[in-house]
């Protein structure tokens, strides 16, 4: 059985090339303005905070004044998207997921949802992104890499009835991450977050945090959390898994030993090569995958 999973697993990332493939030749996007990351797609709010994490003097308490924060778990809700975005943005995922289109989903834990790697999202949206959130992440999680996050994961997830309902509790393969509310209408269904992966407790304290529409929550990638069930309705999140290259390198985050790396297309889950003159690996690890 693992041997198996192993070998799916090393099939994904090929497959998910293929698809994008088909996708960009035969898919026709309903709003293809969407496709660039603009000014106007973002919470005036989100470009403030942007302008003073790239000013002379910037520092984390300054910083902290701009963020709503819970508890002492390091998570910070911040306006991102514009109402405007976000519901052109569901428009557009509605179109793709009533073609006929070949669809790669999430994970093994979200059956509903779209990659938008596939999509043809990540050059000219999700990578500019990532580089305006990095100033933040710099602030926030310096020891995580978060002044190197050099590529990321990006996907959206839905949750409905007679579908996912819930998320089991789980760290994601990423230094930083970000949950951004898209929408719809929905009850329940909130986060909940308990300690970091690397420091255990007999008693893990847990915290609910709400969805707010259009405003994204920052966290460590390692920090353990989950979603409760949703009782009514349809709930769309923006999931970005952003890492540094400077840090996985060093350690797996998921297996917490230093990689031996396996080629791959596209962003490797964010390992990279040693430079060269350095030794490589002799043998093989899929811990990474």
């Amino acid at each position: 059985q693992i041997e198996a999973e192993v070998q799916r697993r090393k099939q994904l990332p090929h497959q998910s090339v293929e698809r994008r493939a088909i996708i960009s030749k035969c898919y026709k996007p309903k709003h293809p303005e969407l496709y660039t990351l603009q000014d106007s797609f973002l919470a005036p709010e989100f470009l403030e905070i942007e302008r003073f994490c790239t000013s002379l003097g910037a520092d984390l308490q300054g910083l902290l004044s701009y963020l709503e924060s819970f508890s002492d778990k390091r998570i910070y809700r911040l306006p991102v998207f514009t109402e405007q975005f976000c519901q052109a943005l569901l428009d557009e995922l509605e179109n793709f997921e009533q073609s006929d289109m070949p669809k790669g989903r999430p994970n093994t834990m979200n059956n509903y949802g779209v990659l938008l790697s596939e999509l043809g999202m990540d050059e000219r949206f999700l990578t500019p992104l990532r580089e305006r959130l990095r100033p933040l992440a710099a602030l926030l999680y310096p020891e995580l890499g978060g002044a190197s996050l050099d590529s990321h994961r990006a996907f959206v997830v839905r949750y409905a009835l007679h579908e996912d309902l819930d998320l089991s509790a789980h760290y994601d393969n990423a230094e930083v991450t970000l949950n951004v509310s898209l929408g719809k209408e929905f009850t329940e269904g909130n986060l909940y977050f308990g300690e970091f992966s690397q420091d255990p407790s007999p008693v893990p304290q847990y915290i609910e945090v709400e969805h707010v529409w259009g405003r994204g929550l920052l966290h460590r990638g390692g920090q353990i959390h989950g979603a409760l069930p949703i009782a009514s309705g349809e709930r769309w999140n923006l999931i970005v898994w952003m890492r540094s290259s400077a840090v996985r390198n060093r350690l797996c985050p998921m297996c917490r030993r230093k990689p031996e790396l396996v080629e791959a297309e596209g962003f490797g889950d964010g390992f990279t090569e040693p430079p060269q003159g350095e030794q490589q690996p002799q043998t093989v690890s899929v811990c990474a995958l």
